[in-house]
């Protein structure tokens, strides 16, 4: 078969093939009468497993090797390969992520895509002062889409820098709850805290629902901290966990803070002293539980609290009794 034909059939071009032919990939094996090269079935066969290694992402050297060297295993190759083409696919979809945040502000021109960029960058930066100088700058007239803000945040380590992030999130729109929120069902627990403690600082309804979704979540951290804020935006939902928070000794102080702001009056007051006093008479409960309970009903109003340290100072262990009496005392003096 001469060249021509193998090219259509192949669609290898004859260009090509005359390259394959230099490089010493395929040698057409036999000649005509007149002297044309001439393509034999094994010569075929050999173009298209050129070509499908090809297909695969070898260089011309590294399929010269695969052919012809008895020793040249494909189980290393095909390991960098996939090596290689997760580092590509990777630095393609960066690029993608960069590109699309870019068109998402809609620049006006060069100059406006370029101040994007240099932004984005800056959020990235290893340094901090950086970083914070650009997460207050998205006030300016360079706009940041709510995406790159949130994925800032989720990375951010240093609190002041974290501060920053919030604000700008809590200019940015809408979209920052909902994104936060997928944040949330993050396999790694650092990215999850850091979602949660982000989510709390943001205002609006938006929110306060997810915060409120969060209040069931697997994570004990995202679910003390969904409450605690929540418990600061005066959300009643939250006693229970608030309560539980006590129980297991994780922030309690700030979880009994937030109980005693929840209590604004004395039916709610009541209610919550009530739950303590629940978790107090559980015999389940260990005793430095029955501490921090009792402490708890300290900043509680109403009399229901009351009654619950009067009952107390007569309890079993002398460390809640005390407790108790103290509490009592203080109460009976404001």
């Amino acid at each position: 078969m001469l060249i021509g034909e193998v090219a259509r059939r192949s669609g290898v071009s004859a260009r090509m093939l005359r390259h394959y032919e230099k490089l010493g990939l395929v040698r057409p094996s036999g000649r005509t009468g007149s002297g044309y090269r001439e393509y034999r079935d094994e010569d075929i066969r050999r173009i298209f497993h050129v070509e499908s290694l090809r297909s695969l992402g070898l260089s011309l050297r590294e399929i010269g090797r695969a052919l012809d060297d008895p020793g040249f295993t494909p189980a290393r190759l095909v390991g960098d390969l996939i090596d290689q083409t997760r580092a590509r696919i990777a630095a393609e979809t960066e690029l993608l992520t960069r590109l699309r945040r870019i068109d998402a502000t809609e620049p006006a021109g060069w100059d406006d895509a370029l101040r994007v960029v240099a932004l984005l960058q800056a959020l990235g930066s290893a340094s901090e002062d950086t970083r914070q100088r650009a997460a207050l700058s998205t006030a300016d007239e360079v706009p940041v889409p709510v995406e790159a803000l949130v994925e800032a945040a989720l990375r951010e380590t240093e609190p002041n820098v974290a501060g920053a992030l919030r604000w700008a999130l809590a200019r940015s729109g809408d979209g920052g709850p909902d994104l936060l929120a997928r944040a949330l069902e993050s396999p790694g627990a650092e990215v999850r805290e850091r979602a949660v403690r982000t989510l709390a600082g943001l205002p609006g309804d938006g929110a306060t629902a997810r915060l409120r979704t969060a209040l069931t979540h697997p994570d004990p951290v995202v679910r003390g901290q969904a409450a605690l804020a929540l418990g600061k935006r005066g959300e009643r939902d939250a006693i229970p966990t608030l309560v539980e928070m006590i129980v297991d000794g994780r922030n309690d102080t700030d979880a009994a803070d937030a109980l005693a702001i929840l209590a604004t009056d004395d039916t709610t007051g009541d209610g919550i002293a009530a739950g303590l006093l629940a978790r107090l008479a559980d015999a389940a409960t260990r005793p430095p539980a029955r501490g921090r309970l009792t402490q708890a009903l300290a900043d509680i109003p109403g009399p229901a609290a009351d009654r619950a340290l009067a009952g107390l100072t007569d309890d079993r262990d002398p460390a809640v009794a005390l407790t108790a009496t103290y509490l009592l005392r203080l109460r009976d003096g404001r």
